[in-house]
C-alpha cells in the first residue's frame, strides 16, 4: 500500500514539473500582439470601405472575444455578463485544457473579425500566419491545437451575441431618401453619396440605456434670415474656408480627417482615397498608450476592449441625432444661400451635420482612457504616419479629442454648436461607461 502512494506521488511530481517546463518554453505575448490584430482588422477595414458605425462594431465584437477569453484565465479581469445590455454567460468549452490562454485571445479575436468583416478571408490567413510564427518562438503544437479549438469556440458565442444586435435587421427597411427641404441634408460632391447607416441607431448598445439616453441640445434652427443665429453660424464657417486657414489649422485638419472613402477630382477623372475610420484611429491611440506604460497582455485587453465598446456606444448616440434632427452641411447652405463656388478644405462624409461624429467618439474613448492611464497622459500619435499624416504630439486624451472636435470645422463640414455639444455629449457617454465597468462586481 505504502508503495503504491509513493508511485502515485513520483508520477504526479514527474507531472508537475513537467508541466512547470512545458509553461517555462511557453513566450509570454504582450499588448503588442493585440495591436497587431486590431492593425490587421483596420487594414481590411480600409480594402472594404467600412462606414465609421459599422468598423466600430467590428471591433467592439472583436474585442469582447479576447476580452472573455482573458476573463476566464485572469482572475484580476472582469467579464462583461452584467455590464453589457443582453450580455450571456461566456461558456468556457469543457475541453478546454493545455491551452495558452493569450494566445487563444488572440484566435477569439481573429475568427470574430474573421466571420463579421466582408473580407474576413483575409484574417484567417493572417491567423495561420500568427499560429506559424507561434510555432517558431516555441509555442509547441499541442498548445497551439489546444488555443485555436479554445479561441474558436468562444468566438462563436459572441458571433451569436453579435448577431442579435438587429444590424442585420437594416438592410430588410426602406430605403433611405433625403427629405429635400431647405434644412435638410443633402448628399454633397463630389461623389454624391448616398446616406451612411441611416438606421444605425436601431443597433442594440452595448453600455448605455438607448440610442436616445444621453441626446444633446438641440440644434440651432435653421433661418435664412441673415441676422439669425444659424447664418451668423454659417459666416462663421464662410470665412473659416480653405483659403482662408493657417498652416496649423489646415493640419489639424488633415490629421483628423479619417475619412474612409474620399474623391479626389484629377480633372479627367476621380480619385478613390481610402483612409481610417474615426474609431480606428483611437483603436490606434489605444495601442500607444498601452505599449507607452508597458501594460501587461491582460489588462490591455480590457483597455482596448472598454474603448471598442465605447465607440460602438457613442456611434449609435451620434446616429441618432443625426437622422433624428436631418440638418443640413455647412458646404450645401454656403453654396446655395452665400457662395455657390465656395469649397470646404475636407470633403463633406455623406450623412447628415448634426451632432459630429468626431467629437462625440474622441470625447467618449478620451474619457475612458483617461480612466485607464490618467489626465495627464503625453504621448505622439502616429497612428496614420503609413497613410502619410506626419504624427502629432498630446499632453492629454482630452486636448487630442477636443482638436479632434474642432478639426471638424476647420475642415469645413460642421457647424460649431454640432462640435460643442457632440464633446459634452461624447464625456457623458465615456462617464456612463466608465461608471458601469468601475461599479461593476469585481471578479472573484
Amino acid at each position: 500500500m505504502k508503495f503504491k502512494a509513493f508511485l502515485v506521488f513520483v508520477l504526479l511530481t514527474v507531472i508537475v514539473l513537467f508541466n512547470g517546463c512545458g509553461n517555462k518554453k511557453q513566450p509570454e505575448l504582450t499588448s503588442a500582439d493585440i495591436a497587431k490584430v486590431i492593425a490587421k482588422s483596420t487594414a481590411i477595414m480600409v480594402h472594404d470601405v467600412t462606414n465609421p458605425p459599422l468598423a466600430a462594431r467590428f471591433f467592439a465584437y472583436t474585442c469582447l472575444a479576447g476580452q472573455e477569453v482573458v476573463a476566464e484565465n485572469d482572475k484580476s479581469i472582469k467579464s462583461m455578463e452584467g455590464i453589457l445590455n443582453e450580455y450571456p454567460d461566456i461558456k468556457r468549452p469543457v475541453f478546454a485544457k493545455g491551452y495558452n490562454y493569450q494566445l487563444s485571445a488572440l484566435v477569439a479575436m481573429m475568427e470574430t473579425a474573421g466571420k463579421m468583416q466582408p473580407t474576413g478571408s483575409e484574417m484567417i490567413k493572417y491567423e495561420q500566419e500568427l499560429l506559424d510564427s507561434c510555432r517558431k518562438i516555441g509555442f509547441s503544437s499541442e498548445i497551439i491545437d489546444s488555443s485555436l479549438h479554445y479561441g474558436q469556440a468562444i468566438s462563436k458565442q459572441i458571433l451569436a451575441y453579435a448577431k442579435k444586435d438587429k444590424y442585420n435587421r437594416i438592410s430588410n427597411y426602406k430605403r433611405y431618401t433625403p427629405a429635400r427641404a431647405d434644412s435638410t441634408w443633402d448628399p454633397t460632391p463630389p461623389a454624391y453619396m448616398a446616406a451612411v447607416e441611416p438606421y444605425f441607431n436601431t443597433v442594440r448598445p452595448l453600455f448605455i440605456n438607448s440610442s436616445t439616453q444621453f441626446l444633446p441640445g438641440p440644434p440651432i434652427p435653421f433661418s435664412t434670415n441673415k441676422s439669425s443665429a444659424f447664418f451668423k453660424f454659417l459666416l462663421m464657417n464662410y470665412k473659416a474656408g480653405a483659403n482662408n486657414l493657417t498652416a496649423e489649422q489646415k493640419n489639424i485638419a488633415n490629421f483628423w480627417d479619417c475619412n474612409p472613402f474620399a474623391l479626389q477630382d484629377n480633372g479627367h477623372m476621380m480619385i478613390g482615397l481610402k483612409k481610417i475610420s474615426p474609431g480606428a484611429h483611437w483603436m490606434g491611440i489605444t495601442a500607444i498608450a498601452c505599449a507607452q506604460t508597458k501594460t501587461g497582455f491582460s489588462k490591455a485587453m480590457e483597455v482596448h476592449t472598454a474603448v471598442a465598446a465605447g465607440l460602438l456606444d457613442a456611434f449609435i448616440a451620434c446616429w441618432e441625432d443625426k437622422y433624428r434632427t436631418n440638418r443640413i452641411r455647412p458646404e450645401t447652405a454656403i453654396r446655395r444661400y452665400i457662395d455657390i463656388n465656395w469649397k470646404p478644405l475636407l470633403q463633406t462624409p455623406p450623412f447628415p451635420e448634426y451632432i459630429s461624429g468626431h467629437s462625440i467618439v474622441s470625447a467618449t474613448s478620451a474619457v475612458i482612457l483617461t480612466n485607464y492611464f490618467g489626465d495627464n497622459f503625453k504621448y505622439t500619435d502616429n497612428v496614420e504616419v503609413s497613410y502619410g499624416v506626419p504624427a502629432r504630439h498630446f499632453n492629454s486624451f482630452m486636448q487630442a479629442a477636443k482638436e479632434a472636435a474642432i478639426s471638424r470645422f476647420w475642415g469645413g463640414i460642421h457647424f460649431m454648436d454640432a462640435i460643442d455639444n457632440g464633446v459634452t455629449q461624447g464625456i457623458r457617454i465615456g462617464d456612463w461607461v466608465v461608471n458601469k465597468l468601475n461599479t461593476a462586481k469585481k471578479p472573484s
